[in-house]
């Protein structure tokens, strides 16, 4: 299937990050949403372990989670793994990307995905993502992994400290945001500090920024009904959102999730300790088959 499409302007990173997963034999693909195609990743697993999707966090893309991807790849049947529009190597909208827009789109995408119900893990908006995907689609998640996950209720001040963390124009706004990102900023991050103003400053990623609010949190009661084990994660090193998101969906996520707060973790773990998330995606996912069968 070939589509039209507007040229992207892509990071050094990203277009390293991605040569890098092909030479491992990861493929790309291309489907169809009503906002335009979304890429994705979408690599066939050497293990018996259940299909597991991974979805990023705002301003950020799939490329990231490329060291989780080709670890969970040894033991999972397949890994899905998609660029939202207007992030990554997906151009953006055509109109406003809002985050019911966006939650539309990735829930076709992932329809039309899956063939089973799927691990699924989300860092930041992908956690958010996760969620409600989870409750539109119980059917379809065999499991939620959280991970630093948005999307809680906020205050007025936590709103606009959140939506101000990206808001900068230049290399040391950059290295700032980077700081509070990571446990311990990357080299690789440190060089490209200066391409982050543009990722930042993205239609789509100021689009959701200015639409997203606490009517797009989900509710006590839905979180309370979810029927999927779910393990949240939240490091210690967390410095981009407020404590109060963890709090909220400690307290109402059902009783039987898995609360963890691991050192050496920030806001994006799996570039923090890509080898010890994936471990813990795959030990998580042999519990649950463990428990099944």
């Amino acid at each position: 299937m070939f589509f039209a499409m507007r040229p992207v302007l892509i990071p050094l990173a990203e277009r390293l990050g991605r040569y890098a997963l092909r030479r491992r034999g990861i493929r790309t693909r291309w489907m169809p949403t009503p906002l335009g195609p979304v890429h994705v990743y979408d690599s066939v697993g050497l293990g018996p372990l259940p299909t597991t999707v991974l979805l990023h966090g705002i301003s950020s893309s799939a490329t990231p989670f490329g060291p989780v991807l080709a670890r969970l790849a040894r033991h999972v049947r397949r890994v899905v793994a998609p660029d939202y529009p207007g992030h990554g190597f997906t151009p953006a909208p055509a109109g406003t990307l809002t985050p019911e827009a966006l939650l539309d789109a990735m829930t076709g995408v992932l329809d039309d995905l899956l063939d089973e119900p799927a691990i699924v893990v989300g860092n930041s908006l992908g956690g958010a993502l996760a969620v409600h995907y989870a409750i539109a689609r119980p059917e379809r998640v065999r499991a939620l992994v959280l991970v630093s996950p948005a999307g809680a209720p906020s205050t007025d001040a936590e709103w606009s400290a959140l939506k101000g963390a990206f808001d900068f124009d230049s290399r040391a706004g950059g290295l700032a945001f980077l700081g509070r990102v990571y446990h311990r900023t990357p080299l690789i991050a440190r060089i490209v500090a200066h391409e982050l103003s543009a990722s930042v400053g993205r239609r789509a990623v100021r689009d959701l920024l200015a639409s997203a609010s606490n009517e797009h949190a989900p509710t006590p009661e839905a979180l309370a009904a979810l029927p999927m084990p779910v393990l949240l994660v939240w490091g210690q090193s967390e410095r981009l959102l407020p404590e109060s998101h963890l709090d909220y969906y400690s307290r109402h996520l059902p009783r039987r999730t898995v609360v963890e707060r691991p050192a050496g973790f920030g806001h994006c773990a799996h570039v923090d300790q890509p080898g010890r998330v994936a471990a813990r995606i795959v030990s998580f996912a042999r519990g649950l088959e463990a428990a099944h069968g």
